[in-house]
């Protein structure tokens, strides 16, 4: 557990900031809330009695200043394209573990791209996508893979309730958007392609209660980005239930609202992975409650193992090169309930 180390959480005041203040608190580590807002990160860390540092991706100096004294920083300040690097540079700078929360797949290529190299070198480790959307369909589609060191496809599914989002995804939604201008991005014969036509709807057969669902398909998420960068896979596509994706395009829809003591929404989940080699398919998939607040376990997770060496790399890793990604999702319990039969032939997919 923390032991009483000093964690930063930039944009801790968000939505899933809190979630993640909450869970680092819950570990035993002691969070140092961070961000550009002053009275908010003020009231956050009143409320936990903690030491509030305000900074801004864009002031070098009072960067340092919030990581002063810290192990590890975890990044939960939308949209990503403003933040990572300079909050990225300042881990590297101070020599901490650096992971974020990004779902966006701009920012999570610009991550692998920039600093691969450079984070390799200086033997530090960098987690981008440590999330819902990054982190845990690529630990599901590392557990499937079993013994397999290579498969032709992998197929990752979401069957969400309802999609409240927050304004943070709403923010970075529009920021992606704006980046990628009137194309939409796929990733197939192991290279992304940039594609102006409009992404199919098909039917996808989930596990029971779900069973079988209309989807969207090539909703590319953080798993396409984070999947390819250590599995050899040259196919790799997510899809999205349909009525999520009404919830998430709708300017209208609320943003989620708690349910429970904990803060949770009433929104669930299942993510169901599955990977084909020749005829032969093999699955993962994991179910639970609320998408931004399950974030929290999982990054945290994250960062206990990169604090106590339980880490197969260094440089910018995704979770499943990284961790042990079956061990690593048994660890997550009663936060997901989770399916992993890798040796067991699955259903059709589309």
């Amino acid at each position: 557990m923390g032991s009483g180390q000093l964690v930063a959480v930039f944009g801790a005041y968000g939505h899933t900031g809190r979630f993640v203040v909450a869970e680092l608190v819950s570990r035993g580590f002691v969070p140092v809330p961070s961000g550009r807002n002053a009275q908010a990160v003020g009231e956050l860390a009143r409320e936990h009695g903690l030491e509030a540092r305000v900074a801004s991706a864009e002031d070098p100096a009072s960067l340092d200043r919030a990581l002063a004294g810290t192990v590890a920083v975890i990044n939960c300040a939308g949209p990503f394209a403003s933040t990572t690097g300079p909050v990225i540079e300042a881990a590297l700078r101070a020599g901490i573990p650096y992971l974020d929360v990004a779902a966006e797949l701009e920012a999570n290529l610009d991550t692998f791209a920039h600093y691969r190299e450079r984070a390799r070198d200086a033997g530090a480790v960098i987690v981008p996508a440590m999330a819902f959307f990054g982190g845990l369909g690529d630990l599901l589609a590392t557990a499937a893979m079993g013994d397999w060191t290579e498969a032709d496809e992998a197929h990752i599914a979401y069957a969400l309730s309802s999609w409240h989002p927050t304004a943070g995804t709403r923010l970075s939604g529009a920021v992606s958007r704006e980046r990628r201008g009137d194309h939409r991005l796929r990733y197939s014969g192991g290279r992304w392609e940039r594609r102006t036509d409009e992404a199919p709807t098909l039917e996808w057969a989930f596990p029971e209660p779900i069973g079988p669902r209309q989807v969207i398909g090539e909703f590319t998420m953080a798993d396409v980005v984070t999947v390819p960068q250590h599995l050899s896979i040259p196919e790799v596509t997510t899809y999205m239930t349909t009525e999520a994706v009404r919830d998430i395009a709708t300017p209208d829809t609320p943003a989620p609202t708690a349910a429970d003591g904990s803060g949770r929404s009433d929104q669930t989940f299942l993510v169901d992975a599955v990977v084909r080699s020749g005829g032969t398919e093999r699955r993962a998939s994991a179910s639970g409650q609320d998408i931004y607040a399950v974030t929290a376990p999982l990054v945290v997770e994250a960062l206990e193992r990169v604090l106590t060496g339980r880490t197969r790399t260094k440089g910018v890793a995704p979770a499943g090169e990284l961790f042990d990604a079956p061990d690593f999702l048994r660890a997550l319990a009663p936060h997901i309930t989770l399916d992993v039969n890798p040796h067991t032939p699955g259903r059709q997919t589309p």
